[in-house]
């Protein structure tokens, strides 16, 4: 097992691409700090990595609120006394254009895909730099790195979270603290019922899916999972500052 002795954290973990990449954090070794707002839903994934024979503590946490943040990297230390891994994943999507998006929704959009990650990476970097090495990984989007048709609040805020991983990477790069950015395409999961809203439905929405991106389907949160895995563990060991992209060619049919 390849995260064997290390420490992750990962938010968003009760469902969808957080639930898979604890689990597979956890499947390699690694002692999972299970956080999402939803306590029930982090409880069942705390049992699901024990009931595999992992091991996992489940924490509660409304990222928007950073006295919550702070409380899951004090339980993090407290339990294990060390930060190894950070996933730090959850986001929302706002849709509309410039003028259909109010300042309340912009707002919103800065503070859970932008600021909760750059408030959850400062507190756990003192620790990672301390002990020499850490990895972080922040999720983005493939909208972090091309543009979606009205949209303006989803893709501005998540090409800021890859300005601000490369940042954060440039920056802690001595420390041996790695920083990069999670950017899938299309996932089958339930955050993207913005997007069939603005396309009209789940059928519009299957049919761009099926002849828009160059694969043809969705990805799946296991394949995501093994991306998080990769940048997690040392097989990523001289990557920093990175948007990898996992969106089944959708960047290069836009192009």
């Amino acid at each position: 097992m390849i995260l064997s002795g290390r420490t992750a954290i990962v938010t968003g973990a009760g469902s969808g691409i957080g639930r898979a990449s604890a689990e597979i954090l956890a499947r390699e070794g690694a002692d999972v700090i299970v956080a999402d707002r939803d306590p029930a839903k982090a409880l069942a994934t705390r049992d699901m990595i024990v009931g595999r024979g992992g091991r996992a503590l489940a924490v509660e946490t409304d990222v928007a609120d950073d006295t919550q943040l702070e409380r899951l990297v004090e339980a993090c230390l407290s339990a294990h006394g060390r930060l190894d891994i950070l996933h730090s994943h959850v986001g929302i999507q706002v849709e509309g254009t410039l003028e259909q998006v109010d300042p309340d929704g912009m707002d919103a959009s800065w503070r859970l895909n932008v600021r909760q990650h750059f408030r959850l990476a400062r507190l756990a970097m003192p620790h990672m730099r301390a002990a020499g090495r850490g990895s972080i990984v922040i999720t983005s989007s493939n909208s972090g790195v091309l543009y979606d048709r009205e949209m303006i609040a989803y893709a501005t805020t998540k090409h800021a979270v890859v300005a601000m991983t490369r940042q954060i990477a440039l920056d802690y790069a001595r420390h041996n603290v790695r920083v990069n950015a999670l950017c899938p395409g299309w996932v089958d999961t339930p955050f993207n019922e913005p997007f069939m809203r603005q396309m009209g439905g789940r059928a519009a929405l299957e049919t761009y899916v099926r002849t828009k991106i160059p694969m043809g389907r969705w990805a799946s949160v296991e394949e995501i999972a093994e991306a998080v895995l990769f940048l997690a563990s040392d097989r990523s060991s001289f990557m920093t500052g990175q948007a990898l992209v996992l969106d089944g060619g959708e960047c290069l049919a836009a192009s």
